[in-house]
């Protein structure tokens, strides 16, 4: 459980990556941007990476609270997906900063311990939506002639790239909006 200390830590440093990237995030940026001296943010976290590892575990805790929600509603494969897309949108939409940390793992390939944990979260949301598609499969809810795997995929991909593109472009549109007319298309690509 995270200190309200730490939790503010983190959500500077992910507005921080937001706006300057991640050579912008330094102990002394997030220091001013707190408004707390350099060693006061060492007594809460090591160092950057440990910051970085609180920020991704945080993420983790959502998506698998989110995989624990889905477990206990009892919706179609497809509207499971619907579900779990619409709330990914729902939080972008809100809070934009998060895009830049969730959709930019390049970020994370230079340190081993925040690669490993980056690939850990990505699998297991990757799994999550598989595991889905094959349950509608069995069920007879899903298309079967594309494999689970190939179909998680596509749509994850499908996704990441509207938010992505959203985000790039200023967030100039409605992400829900544009979120619901994806979630739509890819509603059609899933069924049988």
């Amino acid at each position: 459980m995270l200190t309200e200390r730490q939790q503010e830590i983190i959500d500077k440093s992910i507005n921080i990556i937001a706006t300057k990237g991640i050579q912008g995030l330094t102990i002394k940026n997030l220091s001013k941007e707190i408004g707390v001296s350099e060693p006061a943010i060492y007594r809460h976290f090591e160092s950057k990476t440990d910051i970085l590892l609180a920020i991704l575990s945080n993420f983790q805790e959502m998506s698998s609270f989110m995989n624990e929600a889905l477990n206990d509603i009892d919706y179609t494969a497809i509207g499971k997906i619907e579900f779990m897309f619409s709330k990914i949108i729902e939080i972008f939409a809100v809070e934009p900063s998060h895009i830049s940390v969730v959709f930019s793992e390049e970020i994370f390939k230079n340190e081993k311990i925040l690669k490993e944990k980056i690939v850990d979260l990505m699998n297991q949301k990757e799994k999550a939506i598989e595991d889905i598609i094959l349950e509608g499969q069995q069920k007879g809810e899903v298309r079967t002639d594309i494999d689970n795997k190939t179909l998680a995929l596509i749509i994850i991909g499908a996704l990441r790239f509207r938010v992505k593109q959203w985000d790039l472009r200023d967030q100039h549109t409605n992400l829900e909006t544009e979120g619901k007319k994806l979630i739509e298309g890819l509603k059609k690509i899933l069924d049988k």
